[in-house]
């Protein structure tokens, strides 16, 4: 096995590869809004740093979000063509669940990220599972679940959400050890948009 992971749902352009063993390979970029040219080359780099090719390539997982409209389009249509270009399996989860994977403690929790629009993305989860979500809300509304939040839309919104201690944004690391592992709750290679995008076309006037 050879899975390679990736995660666009965040301006964090994370990659990672897993040999199903551990974690051989990672690379990381950060830009909001240059996530195709950017995601490619990570790949590329954790790749490299694996010691491995395209070809050797026999598992695809990705972030499906939620996110904005932009980076899971680049994410899910990347891991659609790989798949079906390398014959790879494909494995679409959510992207806040990458990031509940990676917290200990509290035992129940709140994972947030910035939805842009002073909103965030936010799911509920005790011990790692989820038990409410994925949602695009106000900040003061998340606060209502009373709970600690992990993510990076709690340390946006410092002045209403509890910051727990955890990661803040997902990992591609995190997201294969997840799959490698068979206990990511997949889902289909479709973007969890939540929202329409910000860019629509405009009716025509012909």
């Amino acid at each position: 096995m050879l899975l390679l992971a990736f995660d666009t749902a965040t301006p964090a352009i994370t990659v990672a590869v897993h040999d199903g063993a551990d974690i051989v390979g990672e690379a990381e970029a950060r830009g909001a809004m240059a996530h195709g040219e950017l995601l490619a080359a990570q790949i590329r780099r954790a790749l490299e740093s694996a010691g491995a090719s395209m070809r050797d390539v026999t598992d695809i997982a990705v972030g499906v979000g939620p996110g904005p409209f932009t980076g899971l389009r680049v994410g899910v249509v990347t891991a659609l063509t790989l798949g079906q270009t390398l014959g790879a399996r494909t494995h679409g989860v959510c992207s806040l669940d990458i990031l509940a994977a990676e917290v200990v403690e509290p035992a129940e929790f709140v994972v947030a990220t910035d939805a842009r629009r002073k909103e965030v993305y936010w799911a509920r989860y005790r011990e790692g599972r989820r038990l409410f979500g994925p949602a695009v809300d106000r900040p003061a509304t998340v606060a209502e679940q009373g709970l600690p939040v992990v993510g990076r839309g709690a340390e946006l919104y410092s002045e209403v959400l509890t910051l727990a201690h955890g990661p803040l944004d997902p990992s591609a690391a995190a997201l294969a050890r997840l799959v490698a592992a068979g206990s990511a709750e997949t889902l289909p290679l479709e973007p969890l948009y939540l929202r329409r995008p910000d860019a629509t076309p405009q009716p025509s006037t012909a």
